[in-house]
């Protein structure tokens, strides 16, 4: 589900929540501010919704065996269909390298414009994305970041360190400093879950009454979030909290949970799942919360490669080009707001 490297997350604006998916509709300009100290927003955002030259954009992301991958597949396209100017190729996805990187020379010799990709492994796919760059191809990087910075010209996605982050404060937060925790992760061998786990551990550090007892990795699916999570209740008979890295094995967890007939704890999930969402809103669960790692970011990769294609920038910063990076928000949804971001949630 996402990134790969150490590049900085935070660096855009103040947490590029300015540029979700709703202040990146139409708020783009070609608009010549010399002269100007700021640009005049509303006119550059109205003169940008307008078509433009049409923009080929490629799109190559892995095979969409995941909730949260077959939404970032809905989000690029419903986008795309948003603007006429807008023509989308997308490719069928793989987990393996080679295949994707094959994809991506396709995409290559049918001249795209701009190319999105959502690395099945940012380490092993950065030299396809430095092929299309230097085949004068911008390459907006999504979700899983390449090695080096030479292999795209603007990363978007979320913040999986400030996810475990969010995540500790919240349970600390409601468990008044005090009691145990144990911890559902993911692939331990994808840098997105050490960075969940990193950002967990940082919050709950803050904490001297906090312990966390145990912590296991599934495989972000059902079945191995259902094993592990029935190990961890087998080995830790009493806790306070759970925190799970996603949403989707989460479906697992809590199957594991009611067989066990546990419910003295409280669970917070990760990724915005509706099945989620629905039972934090219905509250007769453990499932009380949920931090977002949003699947719009490809909404806002197709906004963006728009832009790029058409030598825009983003009519509400006062720089004229598209920013290098995009770092998406986690926040967190419990049944006090989950009304407002079910709208965004996935199947």
């Amino acid at each position: 589900m996402t990134t790969g490297s150490g590049v900085p997350r935070r660096g855009f604006l103040a947490g590029a929540s300015l540029l979700g998916v709703g202040a990146l509709a139409a708020c783009t300009s070609n608009a010549d501010n010399s002269g100007s100290a700021a640009p005049n927003n509303n006119a550059q955002n109205a003169a940008n919704a307008q078509p433009g030259k049409n923009v080929k954009v490629g799109f190559a992301g892995p095979q969409a065996d995941h909730g949260w991958l077959n939404a970032i597949n809905l989000n690029a396209r419903n986008e795309a269909k948003k603007y006429s100017d807008v023509n989308l190729v997308i490719t069928e996805g793989s987990n393996d390298a080679a295949t994707q990187a094959s994809q991506i020379d396709s995409l290559i010799n049918q001249k795209v414009d701009v190319l999105v990709i959502l690395p099945a492994d940012g380490k092993q796919m950065t030299p396809a994305g430095r092929k299309a760059m230097d085949a004068g191809i911008p390459v907006i990087n999504l979700d899983r970041i390449f090695d080096s910075a030479q292999s795209y010209r603007t990363w978007v996605g979320g913040d999986n360190y400030r996810m475990g982050l969010n995540a500790g404060n919240y349970i600390a937060q409601k468990l008044g400093g005090k009691g145990t925790v144990v911890e559902l992760a993911g692939i331990d061998t994808l840098e997105l879950t050490r960075q969940r786990t990193q950002g967990f551990d940082d919050a709950l550090a803050n904490y001297q009454g906090i312990r966390k007892i145990g912590r296991a990795a599934a495989e972000f699916n059902v079945q191995t979030g259902q094993a592990r999570m029935a190990e961890l209740l087998q080995a830790y008979p009493q806790f306070d909290a759970l925190w799970n890295h996603d949403d989707d094995q989460g479906i697992g967890a809590m199957q594991a949970i009611r067989q066990a007939g546990r419910s003295n704890f409280l669970m917070v999930g990760g990724a915005g799942s509706k099945t989620a969402m629905d039972q934090i809103k219905a509250d007769n669960t453990v499932l009380k919360a949920t931090v977002l790692y949003p699947p719009t970011m490809a909404a806002s990769a197709i906004r963006l490669a728009r832009l790029l294609g058409q030598t825009k920038g983003l009519g509400d910063l006062a720089e004229q080009e598209v920013p290098a990076s995009v770092t998406l928000f986690s926040a967190v949804v419990t049944k006090d707001n989950v009304d407002k971001y079910l709208p965004l949630s996935f199947e």
